[in-house]
Formats: C-alpha cells, sequence, structure tokens
C-alpha cells in the first residue's frame, strides 16, 4: 500500500475505456484515498439536465463546465484533508484545459487511456451499465484523438489488463504526466 504525500489524478478517456474500474484498483493502491466519480454531479441534476452530445450547444457546455468545476472544488477539499484523490470522468476535447484550470492543488497526474475503438465496443457490449445513445464510440474516440491537448500520460490499454494499467500508470506517473 502506498503511504506518500497526497496527489491529485485525473482518469480520462472515452465511455467504456476502462476509467471507473482502473480509478477505483488506483486508489485502493494508496493507504488514503478516495475515488471521485465525477459523473456523479451530473446525476445530481434532477430537473433540465443537459447531456452533452455532438451537437451540444452553451447550454450543455455549461453545464459540463458546472460539473467539471464541483469535481475540482470536491477533489480539492479531499486533498486539502490528506486523501490522494483520484478523479474519474470524461474530460476530453479543449475542456481538459479548462478542467486542468479549476483544480488548485499539486502535483496532478493526468492520465488519458486510449483503448482502441474496437476494444472499446467490446468492453460496452459486455457490459450492464450503456454509455453510447447520443455519440458512437468512433465519434467520441474522433475528439479524444484529434481535439484533445497531447498533454500528460496517454495509455493505451487495449492490452493490457486493469491492473496491468495501474502498474503502468504508478510506474510512469513519476516521470511523465505531471502538470506542475
Amino acid at each position: 500500500m502506498l503511504n506518500e504525500k497526497p496527489s491529485l489524478f485525473l482518469i480520462t478517456g472515452i465511455m467504456a475505456s476502462g476509467k471507473s474500474t482502473v480509478a477505483q484498483l488506483l486508489s485502493e493502491r494508496f493507504e488514503k484515498s478516495v475515488h471521485l466519480r465525477g459523473d456523479i454531479f451530473r446525476k445530481m441534476i434532477v430537473r433540465n439536465r443537459r447531456e452533452v452530445g455532438p451537437d451540444s450547444g452553451d447550454a450543455e457546455l455549461d453545464q459540463l463546465k458546472l460539473r467539471y468545476r464541483l469535481t475540482a472544488m470536491s477533489a480539492d477539499a479531499y486533498y486539502g484533508a490528506g486523501f490522494n484523490v483520484i478523479i474519474q470522468d470524461v474530460v476530453i476535447g479543449p475542456l481538459l484545459h479548462d478542467f486542468i484550470s479549476y483544480l488548485r492543488n499539486r502535483p496532478f497526474t493526468l492520465v488519458v487511456l486510449c483503448p482502441s475503438v474496437e476494444a472499446v465496443e467490446r468492453r460496452e457490449a459486455a457490459r450492464s451499465k450503456k454509455g453510447y445513445g447520443l455519440w458512437t464510440a468512433a465519434g467520441l474516440d474522433r475528439v479524444l484523438r484529434e481535439e484533445t491537448p497531447k498533454i500528460g500520460m496517454w495509455l493505451d490499454s487495449t492490452g493490457l489488463t486493469p491492473e496491468e494499467t495501474v502498474n503502468e500508470i504508478l510506474r510512469r506517473s513519476k516521470t511523465e504526466g505531471l502538470i506542475l
């Protein structure tokens, strides 16, 4: 079990890329940790929730930014209490810079899971929770690969187990992926 000075991790990628599983396993490696699921803030909106789709307008993007700000505020609060915080959410495209700007604490490690579209489609078909509807895996993957800033640690986890992915994150986080 790791017992280090607290740090922040963002595990991002498209839906069914392994974010939830990897974030949970990573959080279990630390003696004092929080697995913060950013999507919980979207689910809290009972009425007038705006889902982000390929043709989203200002109302949808404003709610997405609100979700990101709430996630960052919670991460900073847990970090301030001495926890390692592993944030998990779909944070892709140009809004990645916005999300990072909302976090006040460092060190911060950004991990972008980018398995192949075929692997994502297999994972989506095998799970009970379904994420795709407004988006296709290929469409969201295009946003990830073509519009997301190439910063942090990009990890093709297509051929890795979740445990191997966590091991690779911990190994590489010492030398790359750190946002100062």
